[in-house]
Parts: C-alpha cells; sequence; structure tokens
C-alpha cells in the first residue's frame, strides 16, 4: 500500500493572538520545510500578524480563553496579557521560535505565499501598503479557493 504524501496544504489564520497566529506560521513553515506548498490567508484579526503596525504588539488573549486556566475575571487585570506575553514570548525565544514578523519573512522567503482576505482588509478600512512587504496579494475568498484547489485546507 503506498502512501501518498501532502503536496500542497491552504492555512486559514483568523485570530489576532500569539497563540492564534503561531500554529498558522508553524504549519506554514513546516510545510515548506518539507517541500510542500503552502498558502496562507490571514482574515479577521489574523490579519493583524501582517499589518505593519500590529505585528510587532501581538499579544496572548487571557480573558475569555479557557486553555489559561484562570478565571476570566483574573484574565482581565491590568497587565495580565502583557504579563503572559513576556512569559510566552520567553518559552519561544527558549525553544528558538521567531518573533511573528521574522516568522513571517522566513515563510516568504521559502516559498511561502501570504494573502489578507479583501472582505475583511475592506471591512477593517486597510490598503496593500498597511501589510509588510512579504503580503504577496489581497484576495476573494472566491480566488483564495482557486489558489487551494488540490490543496488540504487548514482552518487555525
Amino acid at each position: 500500500m503506498s502512501e501518498e504524501k501532502i503536496k500542497k496544504i491552504s492555512i486559514v489564520c483568523s485570530k489576532g493572538s500569539l497563540e492564534g497566529i503561531y500554529p498558522a506560521l508553524i504549519m506554514a513553515n513546516g510545510a515548506r520545510m518539507e517541500g510542500i506548498e503552502v498558502s496562507v490567508f490571514f482574515t479577521f484579526f489574523g490579519m493583524d500578524a501582517i499589518t505593519k503596525k500590529k505585528m510587532h504588539k501581538i499579544k496572548v488573549a487571557t480573558v475569555g480563553n479557557p486553555a489559561m486556566g484562570i478565571p476570566t475575571i483574573i484574565g482581565a487585570i491590568p497587565g495580565m496579557s502583557a504579563m503572559a506575553t513576556k512569559m510566552m514570548s520567553s518559552q519561544m525565544e527558549a525553544l528558538d521560535i521567531p518573533p511573528i514578523p521574522e516568522f513571517i519573512e522566513m515563510i516568504h522567503d521559502a516559498g511561502g505565499k501570504l494573502y489578507a482576505c479583501l472582505a475583511s482588509v475592506d471591512m477593517f478600512k486597510l490598503k496593500k501598503e498597511d501589510f509588510c512587504d512579504e503580503v504577496d496579494d489581497i484576495l476573494t475568498v472566491g480566488q483564495f479557493y482557486e489558489i487551494s484547489a488540490g490543496a488540504q485546507i487548514i482552518f487555525t
């Protein structure tokens, strides 16, 4: 029995927190390292990862995040998100996981394609100039599906 290998993946990144963005970037980078064709479609708050003014300021979501293991009221205390972000960033640095802007650059330089969602771009009143240089294009959902033909689609 032969095992069919994945040749192409498309990842949809819709969350704008560290724990929402990093899974998409890690999966995209890992796929490129395996020679798999990759497209990442950033939509809604996931676009913060590719927005020049926001990509350096992504934080851990401490409110309403059951995985944090803390009550929402505690997560809402001023400074909790900053503290959690600092702790997670330190852990990632110890594991040699790059910060988001560097990760975006690595994926792009390795041949991964990065796209912003046109509907979200319009909704948030953004322009091509608002995004980092690594963004290949702003696409409609239909265009993203065309690019994704034959791909495994992963939603993070």
